[in-house]
């Protein structure tokens, strides 16, 4: 299976696209027109240029407002199509993609547009070359793929073939089953894009909403299985429009790219695997069980105040490492690293980040598969030296250069608690607290779609539609990924600006990944009143906020009141209820944070976080003042 990627679909000079893509794994390039008109190099230099990077030209694309002119228009299309023939030679390709005609002359026609490709065909198969018909979702006449497939038939020329998007087709809900009944071998190339369910022109939502494969609400899934039904054997090839990765990373986004296609592909064959799919093998998609621990990078005094911190969350300190700094804080299932350690990793992450989550333990019952499948899939593996009597846990790095470890019990990692460390006998009672109920992932919001990409990509993984979260200074946005049991949850909030909360944290932290940590309790009222004991500081919320929660739901005056002292935030809909309660902002912008789920409630509290933000920020330093 050879993959490719339009160069239109990410952002630098040609030169820069050509790296990223090969840099990403990518067999070929589509040339996008544009891409190489802007560029000051001759054809024959260009296509040495690719293939001395171990790609090939895929496509050469686009022709437009080819079929169905009439004259002089006509000839003036051929004379057109022979220059870009010349053109095509001297890159070193032999196929162009000829979309259909939007021209207001153009004339409507089945056999009128078959007469010009097969003319088209003829002078084409004189130099060797092959000409593809796409039909475009906004076509002035042909804007369907199953009357693009009759014009190719009855073109009936063995140099002309028909070109698909998953766009075109699914944009305009055409059932991608239809495609089944094309002839595979007449498919000569296959594009691919996803796009968000938005109503609007076809057109624009088309120029600049298009993304990778799996960041969209398109069915691309049953687009896929459909084509490669057919038997079709060409490349599989990404073309994307979309203003958010025209000012992003072009390997970041390359990788992005590569990473879609084969999972999409993986997909594939594990829906139908009658379907032959020409791909390494790799694991499925795995199921995460839990997050098996937090581990915080920090030192001196900071690490000090962050161990004060879990304390008074009821934390006991339990162990501490046979060799390095590192000591292990636990109450219920959950546990937290403070790794004080000066070299290696962790002493990297905090020299960069000052004190900052850099590493999360994630349960799966197979840590090696786990990474051999996020490998497969583009990401970077991670090791650093390990020291007698300690355990080689599979791992690869995460958001913002931060690890991912994971641990499982079939190969005895899960006992690295009682292997690494010594235990310390510490009996602090405890406050309620069970699990690790979600982590908040911070990032800028041009990330997000990379990240829910990697996450759903490698994970057993549903994405929430994306909300908008109300900051006092801007906007975040923010969307939730989950595994169907709740085992696992994820927020990644996207901040557009440094004046927000999120965008605060992100330019004290220098792009920390781990903003804030939610710990479950099956009762937070009893929860709130042991860390009062515990000498817990939580966030304190506003009088004017606990006014409107009494108009807003039915709750007792006894309830209200339980709720305003321990300054814990309530919501609640159609399924259940949600409680939470915060701690105060620490080491830059990190947070705790403590929430009850009551019957089926299964958010984040999403109205309460412009309040709760609100509150976070009136503990910031003055707007304008420089950290200290």
């Amino acid at each position: 299976m050879k993959t490719s990627i339009a160069t239109v679909s990410i952002s630098g000079s040609l030169p820069e696209k050509l790296e990223a893509i090969a840099a990403a794994g990518f067999d070929g390039v589509e040339i996008f027109e544009q891409d190489f008109i802007t560029h000051d190099g001759n054809p024959r230099d260009v296509g040495n240029l690719i293939r001395s990077m171990g790609l090939e030209i895929t496509l050469f694309q686009p022709f437009r407002d080819f079929e169905g002119l009439p004259q002089p228009l006509r000839d003036k299309a051929f004379d057109r199509a022979e220059r870009k023939f010349d053109l095509m030679q001297e890159l070193g390709t032999d196929l162009v993609l000829i979309c259909s005609s939007c021209h207001p002359a153009a004339l409507g026609g089945i056999d009128r547009a078959a007469g010009d490709f097969h003319a088209l065909g003829e002078r084409a198969a004189k130099r060797g070359l092959r000409v593809g018909y796409e039909a475009l979702a906004w076509g002035r006449h042909v804007n369907d793929h199953r009357d693009a497939w009759e014009i190719v038939r009855r073109a009936d020329h063995e140099n002309v073939g028909l070109i698909l998007d998953s766009f075109h087709t699914l944009a305009r809900k055409t059932d991608p089953e239809t495609i089944r009944r094309i002839q595979g071998d007449k498919i000569f190339f296959v594009q691919w894009a996803d796009a968000p369910l938005i109503e609007m022109d076809l057109l624009y939502w088309s120029r600049h909403f298009r993304n990778m494969p799996g960041e969209g609400d398109l069915a691309v899934g049953d687009f896929t299985r459909a084509v490669m039904a057919t038997g079709y054997s060409g490349p599989i090839s990404l073309e994307i429009f979309n203003d958010q990765f025209r000012g992003g990373s072009a390997k970041t986004i390359a990788k992005d790219g590569y990473r879609s296609l084969i999972a999409l592909m993986d997909d594939v064959r594990r829906v139908e695997p009658s379907i032959n799919i020409d791909l390494p093998d790799m694991p499925a998609r795995l199921p995460v069980t839990g997050v098996s621990f937090i581990e915080f990078a920090s030192r001196g005094n900071e690490a000090t105040a962050l161990e004060a911190v879990l304390a008074s969350l009821g934390f006991r300190r339990s162990g501490t490492h046979i060799a390095k700094a590192l000591s292990l804080w636990t109450q219920g299932d959950i546990r937290i690293v403070v790794n004080r350690e000066t070299t290696g990793y962790a002493g990297n992450a905090y020299i960069t980040q000052g004190t900052t989550v850099c590493d999360i333990g994630l349960s799966v019952g197979n840590a090696a598969a786990a990474v051999s499948r996020a490998t497969s899939l583009g990401a970077v593996p991670f090791k650093q030296p390990t020291g007698p009597g300690e355990l080689d846990i599979p791992a690869i790095r995460g958001l913002s250069g931060s690890v991912l470890h994971f641990i499982d019990e079939t190969s005895g990692l899960a006992d690295v608690w009682t292997v690494e460390f010594t235990q310390t006998g510490d009996a602090t009672p405890g406050a309620g607290l069970t699990r690790i109920d979600h982590l908040a992932q911070t990032m800028s919001y041009d990330e997000m779609l990379s990240w829910s990409l990697f996450y759903a990509t490698l994970f057993q993984m549903q994405k929430a539609p994306m909300v908008d979260v109300v900051d006092p200074d801007g906007l975040v946005r923010s969307q939730a990924l989950e595994t169907a049991d709740g085992a696992f949850r994820i927020t990644l909030n996207g901040a557009e600006t440094h004046r927000t909360m999120a965008g605060h944290f992100l330019a004290d932290s220098f792009g920390a990944s781990v903003q804030h940590i939610a710990l479950s309790t099956d009762d937070i009222l009893e929860t709130s009143k042991a860390l009062a004991g515990l000498g817990f500081a939580p966030l304190q919320m506003s009088a004017n906020y606990y006014s409107d929660l009494a108009t807003r739901f039915d709750l007792s005056a006894e309830m209200l009141t339980r709720l305003k002292d321990g300054n814990i935030l309530y919501d609640e809909d159609a399924d259940g209820a949600f409680l939470q309660l915060y701690s105060q902002p620490f080491a830059g912008g990190v947070f705790f944070e403590i929430v009850e789920r009551r019957d089926g409630y299964n958010g984040y509290g999403a109205p309460n976080a412009p309040f709760r933000i609100a509150a976070q920020k009136r503990q910031l330093r003055t707007k304008g003042m420089p950290k200290a």
